[in-house]
């Protein structure tokens, strides 16, 4: 069952169970996200990538639940009213795998080993940091405008 934590605001955070439908589902808690943000347009299809790989990253390699978190940037979307400095949603992908992922060179006939490489050359940044029990894998995109 899917633990929706928190849809209000400027963050969106999901808990999707270890199973093999969760992929699935992120995507779609994701892109229902990032419709109701006016953001599916201009990052939605990255995004939606982006997440797919991390979550399919935590359900090969960990157990446990598996954490989805959007930030979207502060303002209302008038210049006046941003922030400072570059406009980007902040996606984090958790887990309980304490160690971080490893980005690898994958040959042309892998079926698997590409989702940092898309993430490292999709993103603005993107990172890791542990937790008390686990990791988060967290990527920045930049927004239009």
């Amino acid at each position: 069952m899917v633990g929706v934590i928190d849809t209000d605001g400027d963050c969106a955070e999901w808990s999707f169970p270890a199973e093999p439908n969760a992929v699935r589902t992120a995507r779609h808690a994701v892109r229902e996200t990032l419709r109701d943000w006016g953001l599916l347009d201009a990052i939605g299809d990255v995004t939606v990538l982006l997440v797919s790989e991390l979550v399919t990253n935590s359900l090969r390699h960990a157990s446990g639940p598996i954490g989805v978190r959007l930030v979207r940037p502060e303002g209302d979307g008038h210049p006046e009213s941003a922030p400072a400095g570059p406009r980007v949603l902040l996606v984090e992908v958790s887990d309980a795998l304490p160690d971080p992922p490893l980005e690898r060179l994958a040959g042309p006939d892998d079926e698997g080993g590409r989702g940092m490489q898309l993430v490292a050359c999709s993103a603005q940044r993107w990172g890791t940091r542990r937790g008390r029990t686990g990791k988060t894998v967290w990527f920045e995109l930049a927004l239009p405008g």
